[in-house]
């Protein structure tokens, strides 16, 4: 069959199909507006990229991503963070939209993922024991699990909860609030979502 579009083009699609959430339609439009563009966009893109592995590491104490000229995580060595408070969370990005927030001021850690046997990853693959080192090292009070409204993510709040009690640990553990969100009807909600919602019901 006679190849219709230039072998460049076609490379280009397939390695952005591989993208998460890109499928070919979109990486067909994604390519075919880097190759309308100058050559300084797409150089600025290849440069950000090709400095993702040399220019980003992991904190070793919170596992947060962070510039590789950074020793520890700007927030976990922030004076004015409380680091006896710490919300554990799956994966980094997830610190991003609790600090856009703007309410909270404690630190973090960073799992690494969820407890999901199906994907092949098990509690012996996730920062626990870290987590369980900080709880001694920084003398910490609560521990926020802040993990997923998954059935993984759940499997892993329960796991952690268990591990933390059974290590001895003097700390509060608190789990999120999880409710209905705003403009979303009954009948739309997951089954995770309306029985947290009951749980969590306040009196009016």
């Amino acid at each position: 069959m006679t190849q219709i579009l230039p072998a460049a083009l076609v490379k280009a699609i397939d390695e952005l199909g591989r993208l998460p959430g890109v499928g070919e339609r979109t990486a067909e439009r994604f390519a075919y507006f880097l190759l309308r563009s100058d050559t300084h966009t797409t150089d600025k893109l290849a440069s950000s990229i090709a400095e993702l592995h040399s220019r980003v590491k992991t904190c070793p104490v919170t596992f947060a991503l962070i510039d590789v000229n950074q020793e520890v995580s700007p927030l976990y060595a922030d004076n004015g963070r409380n680091k006896r408070l710490v919300a554990v969370v799956e994966e980094p990005l997830d610190i991003v939209a609790l600090e856009r927030t703007g309410q909270f001021h404690g630190t973090y850690h960073v799992l690494g993922g969820a407890i999901s046997p199906i994907d092949g990853i098990g509690p012996e693959q996730l920062h626990i024991p870290e987590l369980l080192q900080r709880l001694k090292t920084d003398e910490v009070e609560e521990v926020i699990i802040a993990t997923n409204a998954s059935v993984e993510g759940e499997s892993t709040a329960l796991f952690l909860q268990r591990h933390i009690q059974d290590a001895g640990n003097n700390v509060i553990i608190s789990r999120l609030a999880r409710g209905i969100p705003v403009g979303v009807d009954l009948e739309y909600a997951d089954q995770i979502t309306l029985t947290h919602a009951l749980e969590g019901r306040r009196t009016l």
